[in-house]
């Protein structure tokens, strides 16, 4: 895929992705309740590149899924991405008042309506992916489906809830933060194992999760899911080092956020242990195993190897 046309599909997509998020957004008028859910709304349609739900439904399309039951999925995770920015911008984790080239939103309406707003995309979130199962009882009313193939269906969504609840909570990104907390509050010297368990965990969780899911609701193997969970821990780790990268190097606006924050609080990264140049090669290293492990997948991968690339040295 040349990279005009890659530029023209990843726009199309990522609209296409923003569009089922936005979707999926509560509405706020008329509701007592009606700040948090602006807040809520305000964190999650200030900006993004929306690559959690695009790698989720990329990903599903490659194993053949062709229906909408990916989308309620596609809106939680990027609910939950979001959750987890509120509330690590908070002045009790890394006090940070830009975020996407606006205010983050504990800045804009205050830290406690922020951490309501963080619990309130959390809980949204699984409200929203557990609307797929209203859309498989639609599919089964207006199509002759067979009983077999809708229970296949309903375990194939809980397993995919499963997956999302594993990966966001204490044994995923929570779990991650968690460490990453106590290394920077305690100044921790941390070790090798401990910093990788920390961008696995903090970073490369959901973005596994988008890859599994993806598969498991397109009825991908056993095999096949590990295979998805591995790439997303390249991808996600690799991720990570060039975002410690870019708090080096990037500006502010490039990046829409504060940078050199991690040198000024002493915080422990990957560039930090290794330097840029060691880092710019392993997240060179972690890309081209992501690529030859989805090499092995079935489908059409044109796109997502594009897709993953343009990850590699970004600025932004």
């Amino acid at each position: 895929m040349d990279n005009l046309l890659f530029e023209r599909e990843l726009k199309n997509r990522t609209e296409n992705a923003e569009n089922v998020v936005m979707k999926y957004l509560p509405d706020p008028e008329e509701k007592l309740q009606h700040t948090v859910i602006e807040a809520m709304d305000y964190s999650v349609t200030v900006g993004g590149k929306r690559l959690r739900p695009l790698l989720m439904q990329e990903t599903y399309r490659m194993f053949r899924g062709q229906d909408e039951i990916v989308e309620p999925f596609m809106a939680a995770i990027e609910m939950i991405h979001t959750y987890s920015l509120i509330h690590d911008d908070l002045p009790c984790m890394d006090n940070d008042t830009l975020r996407r080239g606006h205010e983050t939103t504990w800045k804009k309406y205050g830290d406690a309506m922020a951490v309501l707003a963080g619990d309130g995309l959390l809980n949204y979130a699984y409200e929203t992916a557990l609307k797929s199962f209203d859309l498989i009882e639609k599919e089964g009313a207006q199509y002759e489906v067979s009983s077999e193939t809708i229970a296949s269906r309903y375990q194939s969504c809980a397993k995919a809830v499963t997956v999302l609840a594993d990966k966001a909570g204490i044994w995923g990104m929570v779990g991650g933060q968690c460490l990453d907390v106590e290394a920077e509050k305690k100044d921790m010297v941390l070790s090798e194992e401990e910093l990788l368990f920390i961008h696995e965990h903090k970073t490369a969780a959901l973005i596994q999760a988008c890859f599994m899911i993806g598969g498991v609701l397109a009825g991908a193997g056993r095999r096949q899911i590990e295979r998805l969970e591995k790439i997303g821990y390249n991808v996600g780790v690799a991720f990570q080092i060039r975002d410690d990268m870019l708090d080096v190097i990037g500006t502010t606006e490039e990046l829409g956020k504060n940078t050199g924050s991690d040198e000024k609080d002493g915080k422990k990264t990957y560039v930090t242990i290794h330097g840029l140049e060691e880092s710019a090669a392993e997240e060179k290293r972690l890309t081209e195993e992501a690529l030859e492990l989805l090499d092995a997948l079935p489908g059409k991968h044109d796109f997502m190897v594009e897709l993953i690339l343009s990850l590699l040295g970004r600025r932004n």
